[in-house]
């Protein structure tokens, strides 16, 4: 078996070092954080200054690929987020009468929780795990390699540490590219998008006694310029979400907290959650300028490195509007457990892991790229959508009426099937013409406030006016971005191992 060195402790780190040990490796990460996430919850999420991890505080969303590796392959882990306060929901209860099941209905859960819930179920595991030893405070700074060029181990602020494979999963800017530079290796195929959406967030605790929100209306809605999402999380608390373009005027008044909530109470899930008097529990906090980047350590000529492989945002980061990282990090994460026995040093181990994230998790990642430019695009004209657009998000609407095709929709949303599988069955694409048909003033993205209203709200002028949480109609989405999907330009194979 295989002695897996790891830089970074975040998830994707945290659960190779995990799921390595459990195949009977043996592990050692490497975290430049002093300390691991603990059980008090809200302590580490609202008190915990972690300026390398700015999205630990923004909303996530576990689909039903990371749960599923969570129950398959950490029991224990997917226990203890359950214990800590998680929730489960299936996609189909939206529905007053679930539809009868069908195989493959129970991959479509989602595990609705903070992102520090599962870092603590890690974390636990970890501690408890007898073949990691996890090094906290030592970040890595720099790698031992071999003429070649092989990586076979790394060096840290206390030394150096040998081992047959070396794991990334240190992120977007963990140093591994420098590091291969100054060892003079080729530079690695990076591929880079901007989505220019920028996202403004608050944490609310539901009142004592209310341990569910609202079922209806839908959790995401977006007009032609912003959008709205509700995060239901653990422990009663979730997130309100705004997103507009990063070069949206307005965008600055949505830092203030009566700014923002006048315009989330102008879309149906914003206004129909903040009615709960649900308490606040921070302030709105602000994201943007993310991309979606992959950086593949191959060129034309093979690998650019043997002995080193690349987990989590370190291959593929992708802009959290699908809410797609945390799933494929723990597929790359479970890949690499998985094979770690079979010459971890040898390019061709370092093929074998290039060819499968190419297959597996480039397609995830071209799909997320096509739809954020179509969102981007859409805040950025404020254009309508016609003609093959408006079929596109009409299938969405139509799944929230119609259990077929939202059984479909589920597939894609939780990366069990590609969405040109999924949404060129015959019977999704005739249940959707007909719900068109029966609806021809269908207009996309009609949700929420027109743009003149939006300005008022946002200069302040008109902070307490009432939006029905009917506005638009209860189920309206128009809106083909967070956390759905576009059946158009999505991946070729869903193949996961």
């Amino acid at each position: 078996m295989a002695h897996v060195l790891v830089i970074g402790g975040g998830v994707g780190g945290a659960a190779t070092a995990l799921l390595a040990a459990r195949r009977g490796h043996t592990a050692e990460l490497f975290e430049r954080d002093t300390r691991a996430p603990g059980t008090a919850l809200d302590r580490d999420f609202f008190g915990w200054r972690r300026p390398t991890v700015p999205q630990a505080t923004q909303p996530h969303a576990l689909l039903g690929a990371a749960r599923n590796v969570l129950r398959d392959e950490l029991p224990d882990v997917h226990q203890e987020m359950l214990r800590l306060g998680a929730r489960e929901r299936h996609e189909l209860d939206w529905f007053d009468v679930r539809p009868p099941a069908r195989p493959g209905d129970e991959d479509l859960v989602m595990l609705q929780a903070r992102r520090i819930v599962l870092e603590s179920a890690l974390a636990t595991a970890l501690r408890a795990e007898p073949g990691v030893v996890a090094r906290y405070g030592e970040p890595v700074t720099g790698l031992l390699t071999e003429p070649g060029i092989r990586v076979t181990g790394v060096t840290t602020v206390v030394g150096s540490y040998e081992g047959d494979l070396v794991v990334d999963a240190g992120g977007r800017r963990g140093g591994a590219e420098r590091w291969l530079a100054a060892a003079g290796c080729r530079p690695p195929v990076v591929e880079r998008h901007r989505t220019g959406l920028a996202y403004f967030c608050r944490w609310y605790r539901l009142p004592e006694g209310m341990e569910e929100g609202p079922r209806r209306p839908w959790a995401v809605t977006g007009g032609a310029f912003a959008g709205c999402a509700v995060f239901p999380a653990d422990n009663r608390l979730f997130a309100v979400t705004l997103f507009v373009h990063t070069a949206d005027t307005t965008r600055s008044a949505l830092r203030d907290t009566a700014v923002f909530e006048a315009a989330a109470r102008t879309f149906p899930p914003g206004a129909a959650w903040l009615a709960l008097g649900a308490e606040p529990l921070s302030e709105v906090l602000a994201t943007a300028s993310l991309d979606n980047r992959w950086s593949a350590l191959a060129d034309e000529r093979g690998p650019v490195v043997s002995g080193l492989v690349p987990v989590g945002d370190a291959i593929t980061h992708t802009n959290p509007t699908l809410g797609q990282g945390t799933s494929l990090a723990l597929w790359a994460a479970r890949r690499v457990a998985r094979t770690a026995h079979q010459d971890p040093g040898s390019e061709a181990f370092a093929a074998g892991h290039h060819a499968w994230a190419v297959r597996t998790l480039k397609p995830w990642f071209d799909f997320q790229v096509a739809a954020d430019e179509a969102i981007g695009e859409r805040f950025a004209t404020r254009s309508g959508r016609t003609g093959t657009a408006r079929e596109v998000a009409a299938l969405f609407e139509c799944a929230l009426e119609d259990p077929e095709v939202m059984r479909a929709r589920a597939r894609v949303r939780h990366l069990a099937d590609p969405p040109e599988r999924a949404y060129a069955d015959p019977q999704i694409r005739a249940r959707v013409a007909r719900w068109l048909a029966a609806r021809p003033q269908y207009a996309p993205n009609a949700v929420g406030p027109d743009r003149a209203e939006w300005e008022k709200l946002t200069s302040g002028e008109e902070r307490e006016k009432p939006t029905p949480g009917e506005q638009g109609g209860p189920g309206r989405v128009g809106w083909d971005g967070w956390p759905g999907q576009s059946p158009g330009g999505g991946p070729s194979t869903s193949a996961r191992s």
